[in-house]
């Protein structure tokens, strides 16, 4: 701390405390050679298969993912694609911990709507692609378990209690209801090609025919 002082006044110079959260501290330099993974994905929302490639590099000992790519036959999607994969290998780059980013893709909800893969709904494209990364996360060992447990919690609390569906009047105990994808709720009824929402608040319904 400094003191200016003369014969009439005294100065005392305020300590700036450095900011807490120093950006440039946990950031990646992308080596000229990296180790990638390459997963093929097949959506509903778009006509061709997606190849992701993330690439990753071992930095301090532990594995950190560095950059994305989207590539696809579908040349219509390019500058979708291009964008997308710019803003989150800039996370992956400048985030000490971009495990948030599941969170963020997982929420964005196509507003044609989803559909069912292998038991689970899909809200969109963005989500499917959310589940990539995470797989690829835990294959590279960068989503420990205590990052798991943090970033999982809500969701797999979510997930029991939609397992256990409250009966309401005139519902069967039979019936296989599935998560809506309006009110997020287990009362989504599907019977002959359509989905029909038995919610009261909700209404949701859409027919393949």
């Amino acid at each position: 701390m400094l003191k200016i002082k003369n014969a009439d006044f005294e100065i005392e110079e305020v300590k700036v405390e450095e900011p807490l959260d120093n950006v440039t501290e946990h950031v990646a330099i992308r080596p000229e050679i990296v180790n990638a993974k390459v997963y093929k994905l097949r959506s509903g929302f778009v006509k061709h298969s997606v190849y992701i490639t993330l690439g990753y590099i071992e930095q301090n000992g532990h594995n950190r993912p560095i950059e994305i790519f989207i590539n696809s036959k579908d040349l219509t999607k390019n500058a979708e694609y291009a964008v997308l994969t710019r803003l989150i290998s800039a996370i992956f780059r400048k985030s000490a911990n971009p495990v948030f980013i599941l969170e963020e893709l997982s929420s964005i909800h196509d507003p044609n709507g989803g559909y069912h893969k292998n038991g689970k709904y899909i809200h969109s494209f963005y989500s499917e692609i959310a589940d990539v990364i995470e797989r690829f996360f835990k294959e590279i060992g960068c989503m420990g378990e205590e990052a798991q447990a943090v970033e999982l919690a809500p969701v797999v609390s979510e997930a029991l209690a939609a397992a256990t569906p409250q009966k309401t009047s005139g519902q069967q105990s039979n019936v296989d209801f599935k998560i809506c994808p309006d009110c997020n709720e287990r009362t989504l009824k599907s019977e002959n090609g359509c989905d029909t929402c038995i919610n009261p608040a909700c209404g949701y319904s859409k027919c393949d025919h």
